[in-house]
């Protein structure tokens, strides 16, 4: 049985290093930023050191191809159908689950209304819930994959091709 990365099931699995986000930070994670004074001033204790960046790697040509890209129309359109699923679908969501604890503390009369043997309304909401997160757990993953993912992977290649492969 072959797995999904091409390799069969006996062979051994080494991390490919083909891939443009091998040993890629994700946002925000690794860099500083004040952190060493939040630790500090939370009682972390000591407060790690920062790294030392070489003068010549402050300004690197990586720099202007990421901000090329972040302003291409290829990303803003990526961007553009993120923000047009997650937004209404996280407003429905919240709006969903405030209804139900609201209802189920203003109203516990309806909640606890029977539906069929100890099935009850606020039975019914709260599996509601549960099922509310599967089917919008199924249709984020179908609109990335249809929508997005195939657009996102373009500017990924695109953008190793500039910047010339995993330079660390």
């Amino acid at each position: 049985m072959d797995k999904q990365d091409g390799r069969s099931a006996g062979e051994s699995g080494g991390v490919r290093l083909d891939d443009p986000w091998y040993d890629a930070l994700a946002s925000g994670w690794g860099e500083l930023d004040g952190a060493a004074e939040a630790a500090a001033e939370w009682g972390g204790g000591q407060s790690p050191r920062p790294v030392p960046v070489p003068e010549d790697e402050l300004s690197s040509p990586h720099d202007e191809i990421y901000l090329a890209v972040q302003r291409s129309v290829a990303f803003q359109e990526v961007r553009r159908r993120y923000r047009r699923f997650v937004l209404p679908g996280t407003a429905v969501f919240l709006a969903w689950y405030l209804a139900y604890v609201i209802a189920a503390t203003a109203a516990p009369g309806l909640m606890a209304h029977r539906v069929a043997g100890a099935l009850n309304v606020a039975m019914l909401a709260g599996l509601g819930q549960f099922a509310t997160t599967f089917v919008l757990t199924w249709a984020y993953a179908r609109h990335a994959r249809l929508r997005r993912d195939s657009a996102a992977l373009d500017i990924r290649w695109e953008t190793q091709e500039l910047t010339g492969g995993n330079v660390r």
